[in-house]
Order: structure tokens, then sequence, then C-alpha cells
């Protein structure tokens, strides 16, 4: 190490720019449920846990955008193909 370190022409901030099209945000999560992610990002062969999460998020809304009609007829189809 060294005795003196000049940090004159340092900047703060992320040291990864984020990329275009995502926001760096800071959520609290309960640990069981970023446990689960984590753990279903391992089990998928590494990758990110926040990409899981993202995904997710994602789902739900694209969920809560379909019409009525198309949720019942896409559920009724799961509950047929449950029963046969």
């Amino acid at each position: 190490m060294k005795s003196n370190y000049d940090f004159s022409g340092g900047k703060r901030g992320a040291v990864i720019l984020t990329p275009p099209g995502e926001t760096r945000v800071t959520i609290r999560l309960d640990d069981d449920l970023l446990e689960w992610f984590r753990k279903e990002a391992e089990e998928a062969g590494g990758g990110n846990y926040q990409t899981l999460i993202n995904l997710a998020l994602r789902e739900f809304v694209a969920k809560k955008k379909e019409p009525l009609e198309k949720t019942l007829r896409r559920v009724i189809r799961e509950e047929l193909k449950r029963a046969v």
C-alpha cells in the first residue's frame, strides 16, 4: 500500500454505468423472497437474480394489462389441462 493516494481526479457515483433503459434503484425485499430468486438463478446455471426479479415483475404487469376475457380463457385452458 502507498502511504498517500491522489483522489483529486476522482468522481462520485457508480463505478459501472447503468445501461440505457434501466434505472438503478434501492428497494427492500423480504429475506426469504430474495433467497428464492438467488437460488433459482443458481439452479439455472448461474446468471443474475436481479434479472429474474425483473422478469417476474414484467410478467405480473403483463397479466394486469390482460383483458378479463383473455384472462378467463387462459385460466380455463390451464384448469382443463390439469383435469385431463
